[in-house]
């Protein structure tokens, strides 16, 4: 497993101007760095890869942001948009050697109404017509595309795995995956530990996020259980964390990041990348040591 940092931390979304976030992120230990792409278009991959190949942290995940204007849910208007966007995020991981495109790309962030049993039977049927075409693109690709259920406060359309499982499902396609966000778990599973071993399986990223978005290990969230049921069930994706500064307004406002939950964005960073190994580590000790 790799352990790695989401972009997030530092930016609002990432671009050329953020090139110098790949050599610090390796500074704070990471082994990955996660992508935060708002507008693919401001992107230089021949920079990127350079700045990428140069810090050892090749083989970065994409991370889609999917804001009002994003919604497979949505007008005709906002599925296309929607559609346009992901499919420039899978040409972007192939241009640079990622297999994983991530996100809550079924709806856009944010909207949260109540639908009756019939009008979300016909979003889903929406959502998988216009997954099946982006889907084939991603196979055909060798990209994974890993959708992320979201809290309830973020999202009324996908909450738990199961949730995922199902969409996955009705879109029957190898290529669409789940990324697991400790985060939304805590809020919207019975028990985390429980539903990664059920769906395990399907399990393509991680993202590890305290229960206050501070620092994990500093939280409600139960670390090792969750850790111990990815190790039992043969994870061997990368783990990510995603937090967001309150300096960072743009992102702050969006996550309701009203409080200062860590001293620093470097301190997170490096207290939390050793928290998961650590743990990792030792879970998947015990284990080689009983196997």
């Amino acid at each position: 497993m790799r352990f790695g940092l989401n972009t997030f931390l530092m930016s609002p979304g990432f671009s050329n101007t953020d090139l110098d976030l790949i050599s610090t992120f390796k500074d704070y230990g990471a082994e990955l760095i996660e992508l935060a792409v708002v507008d693919p278009a401001r992107i230089s991959i021949t920079s990127l890869n350079s700045a990428l190949a140069e810090a050892g942290l090749e083989r970065p995940v994409i991370c889609g942001v999917f804001g009002p204007e994003r919604d497979l849910r949505g007008n005709p208007e906002q599925v296309k948009t929607s559609s346009d966007y992901i499919t420039a995020l899978i040409e972007l991981a192939v241009q640079l050697g990622s297999g994983l495109v991530c996100g809550p790309m079924y709806s856009h962030t944010g909207r949260t109404e109540a639908y009756t049993t019939a009008e979300r039977e016909i979003q889903a049927r929406q959502i998988t017509t216009a997954l099946k075409p982006l889907c084939n693109m991603a196979e055909s690709t060798g990209v994974t595309l890993a959708i992320e259920p979201l809290n309830r406060f973020e999202t009324d359309c996908i909450n738990t795995l199961a949730q995922a499982a199902d969409l996955i499902e009705q879109v029957d396609s190898p290529a669409l995956r789940i990324l697991a966000d400790t985060f939304h778990m805590h809020i919207e599973e019975n028990n985390s530990a429980a539903a990664i071993l059920k769906h395990g399986n399907l399990i393509a990223h991680v993202h590890a996020s305290a229960s206050h978005r501070g620092l994990p290990g500093q939280d409600q969230v139960d670390w090792r259980g969750v850790l111990r049921a990815l190790e039992q069930t043969g994870y061997t994706g990368d783990m990510v964390i995603e937090s967001f500064s309150e300096d960072n307004q743009v992102i702050a406002r969006a996550v309701s990041a009203w409080r200062t939950l860590y001293d620093s964005p470097q301190q997170l960073a490096v207290e939390g990348l050793a928290f998961l190994r650590k743990n990792w580590n030792l879970i998947h000790d015990v284990r080689t040591a009983v196997i």
